[in-house]
């Protein structure tokens, strides 16, 4: 798994977001909004760690798309957290700058898994 850039990625982005979270929480008194981003940035990290197992190619790209939607959603979810001044400019861009690469790799990976079918 050391090697798997998007599984890395993911888990780092992840860990991240549930700092935010904490943060928002107890700095902030946000709970609605963060804790829907934290359960879609999380959901995409295990969706990929299934797609690692999956039964077929078919089930990986399937798994794949999954953890893409959940990156959508999380794109949407900073969005408004920073629309709603929850965010500073510096910490929506630096987050989000994070979720767009990884949006980026899980389509790469998509559309190179899809060639191959």
């Amino acid at each position: 798994m050391s090697d798997n850039i998007i599984f890395n990625k993911s888990k780092i982005f992840a860990i991240r977001i549930i700092n935010l979270y904490k943060y928002l929480c107890s700095n902030k008194n946000e709970y609605v909004l963060s804790k829907q981003l934290l359960r879609s940035v999380t959901s995409i990290g295990a969706n990929v760690r299934e797609a690692t197992v999956a039964q077929s190619k078919k089930d990986f790209i399937a798994k794949m798309n999954i953890a893409l939607k959940e990156a959508a959603e999380s794109e949407y979810w900073l969005e408004l957290l920073y629309e709603t001044d929850y965010l500073s400019e510096p910490e929506f861009e630096s987050v989000s700058a994070d979720c767009s690469e990884i949006n980026k790799l899980l389509i790469s990976i998509i559309k190179t898994s899809n060639c191959t079918l």
